[in-house]
């Protein structure tokens, strides 16, 4: 399916919607989420048929089933989590694979500023090499190195998300078309 500019322009929508939202309040409230997967479904329906039916429901099982694990260890929240997946049922597999690598990058310069901002370098290296411990060994890690600590830093992924598919619309929309 080719991804129409009015179903990408509702993606770039949700998402800055709900990076601004996770900005403000560091929580994406489900009515956002959840209505975004369903209009995104319906967008794709419209925009391809069945094979946008098809196209927007991997694409939300791609965003889901890709950031689960971070959200059982507690590194990511849940609504960072069923954002992702409304956001590929919008944008469906392919560039949600996009989308999602760009905001690696995203969020891992916003983390990068945090920790050096709030000098913490040391501590951060020591909880990183224990969150990788945890996942080769698959067992949840300290406590210390989840959302759950009051002292842990957090970024928005929300807002991470957001901007690389704002990032990913604009380029999209500069080169002439969407995949």
């Amino acid at each position: 399916m080719v991804l129409k500019p009015v179903v990408l322009g509702l993606a770039v929508i949700l998402a800055v919607v709900a990076g601004w939202t996770d900005w403000r309040s560091r929580r994406i409230p489900n009515w956002l989420t959840v209505s975004g997967l369903l209009v995104g479904i319906a967008a794709s329906v419209v925009a391809g048929g069945w094979g946008g039916l098809k196209t927007s429901l991997l694409g939300a099982g791609l965003g889901l089933l890709v950031l689960l694990p971070f959200v059982f260890i507690r590194s990511l929240g849940a609504g960072d989590w069923k954002l992702a997946g409304a956001l590929g049922a919008f944008l469906g597999p392919g560039a949600l694979a996009d989308v999602l690598m760009g905001s690696v990058f995203v969020a891992g310069i916003m983390a990068l500023g945090l920790v050096i901002y709030k000098r913490r370098v040391r501590e951060t290296l020591r909880n990183i090499g224990r969150l990788l411990a945890s996942m080769f060994t698959f067992h949840m890690p300290d406590a210390e190195v989840s959302l759950d600590n009051p002292r842990s830093l957090k970024i928005p992924y929300g807002v991470a998300l957001a901007v690389a598919t704002l990032l990913y619309g604009v380029w999209n929309w500069k080169m002439g078309g969407a995949r």
